[in-house]
């Protein structure tokens, strides 16, 4: 039974799920939009949203949480003058649109973008 066991392992061992997910991070910082498997999406998604949320307000504690989340100085920097524009939004700082089946092995894609 899974009760109360929180998030999702897809298929990997820890330590690669959590290099997957920092570098995925990284991306949709850096470009504004992710295009990634509707699974990675759905399990990036309120890593995102909390990261923003972080982001909205600027303090030394603040960035020193996003960098122990990032590890990358450029797109810690870029998410907090990202964080401004969403300063009044009470939420929802991400969109998932699902894309379809991929052409090679049928996994449902999903574009992670933010708002």
């Amino acid at each position: 039974m899974r009760h109360r066991v929180a998030g999702k392992k897809l298929g990997r061992p820890a330590d690669q799920r959590k290099a997957m997910y920092r570098s995925m991070l990284i991306s949709i910082i850096q470009h504004g939009k992710i295009r990634t498997t509707e699974a990675k999406a759905k399990a990036l998604q309120p890593q995102v949203e909390s990261l923003i949320a972080l982001a909205r307000e600027d303090t030394p504690h603040a960035r020193r949480m996003a960098l122990s989340k990032l590890a990358n100085k450029q797109a810690m920097r870029k998410l907090f003058t990202v964080g401004v524009n969403y300063a009044e939004r009470p939420g929802g700082y991400t969109r998932l649109t699902r894309l379809g089946p991929r052409k090679g092995d049928a996994a449902e894609m999903a574009l992670l973008e933010l708002v």
